[in-house]
C-alpha cells in the first residue's frame, strides 16, 4: 500500500511504501519491536533522493544487510518499513531493535532537508509523549560517524538539530499552527552557514532568550574553541 499525508507543514510530503518481507539480505525480517528511540542517520550519498534510497533497498544487486525505517529529502520523507518492525541500521542489537531509523538525504537543498526533518522527528515525537532525549545519533549506538553532516567541530550540528526539533515540539504541545518562517535576519547570514537551518544561534530567532547550550556555542565560536 502506498499512501502519502503532510507532515509539519504542507510542502512536507510523508509517503509510506513499505518494501516486501523477506527481500535480499532479510532487509525486512517483519519482526515486531515496541520503539523507544528515534536514531538519526545521514546517507553517506551526495546524490541520492529519498525514492532512490527505498528504491535501493530492493534493488537485486545491494547485497547488504542493512535498512531503515524513514528516509527524508528536500521534497518528502518516504517509509521504507513499518515504525513498529525491526530495521538493519544502528550497528547494534540494541539500536536495531529499540529505535526508529531516519536517513537523512545528503543531496539537493541540505537546509531544506534538514528543517523538514526536524518537522518531521517533533511531530513523531509529540505523537509519542516523547522528548528530544528520545533522540539517538547512529555513532551512540556503534560509534561510526554518522549523521556525518553533523559532526563537523564536536557535533555542532547534532546540538543545533536537537534545539531546533525542541523548539518545533514546544509549538506543538503550544499548539501553534502558523508556519514559522525560518530565514535568518541579514545579521546571521554568517552564523547560517555554519551548519544547521534553525540551528544554534542561527539568527532565526533573534528576540528569543538564548538558552544555555546556545550562549556556550557562541562563547565558543568567538574563542574559536573546537
Amino acid at each position: 500500500m502506498v499512501y502519502s499525508k503532510a507532515i509539519g507543514g504542507e510542502e512536507v510530503n510523508y509517503k509510506v511504501d513499505h518494501i516486501p518481507k523477506n527481500t535480499k539480505n532479510n532487509k525486512r525480517p517483519g519482526t515486531k519491536m515496541t520503539p523507544q528511540y528515534i536514531t538519526i542517520h545521514s546517507t553517506a550519498n551526495p546524490k541520492s533522493t529519498a525514492k532512490n534510497e527505498r528504491d535501493w533497498l530492493v534493488n537485486p544487486s545491494n547485497n547488504r544487510t542493512a535498512s531503515w525505517h524513514i528516509c527524508v529529502d528536500e521534497k518528502q520523507a518516504v517509509e521504507a518499513i513499518p515504525l513498529d518492525e525491526i530495521a538493519w541500521h544502528a550497528g547494534n542489537r540494541q539500536g536495531n531493535t529499540k529505535s526508529i531509523g531516519i536517513e537523512i538525504c545528503e543531496s539537493g537543498d541540505r537546509a531544506k532537508t534538514i528543517q523538514n526533518t526536524v518537522e518531521l522527528v517533533a511531530q513523531m515525537l509529540f505523537e509519542r509523549n516523547w522528548g528530544i532525549e528520545r533522540l539517538r545519533r547512529h555513532f551512540d549506538w556503534s560509534g561510526k560517524n554518522c549523521p556525518r553532516i553533523m559532526s563537523a567541530n564536536n557535533w555542532e550540528g547534532w546540538t543545533g538539530f536537537k534545539l531546533s526539533v525542541e523548539r518545533e515540539l514546544n509549538r506543538l504541545k503550544a499548539g501553534e499552527k502558523t508556519k514559522v518562517n525560518h530565514e535568518p535576519s541579514n545579521w546571521a547570514k554568517e552564523a547560517w552557514e555554519w551548519g544547521i537551518k534553525n540551528g544554534v544561534t542561527d539568527g532565526s530567532n533573534p528576540k528569543d532568550t538564548a538558552t544555555r547550550e546556545e550562549v556556550i556555542a557562541m562563547i565558543c565560536r568567538a574563542k574559536k574553541v573546537k
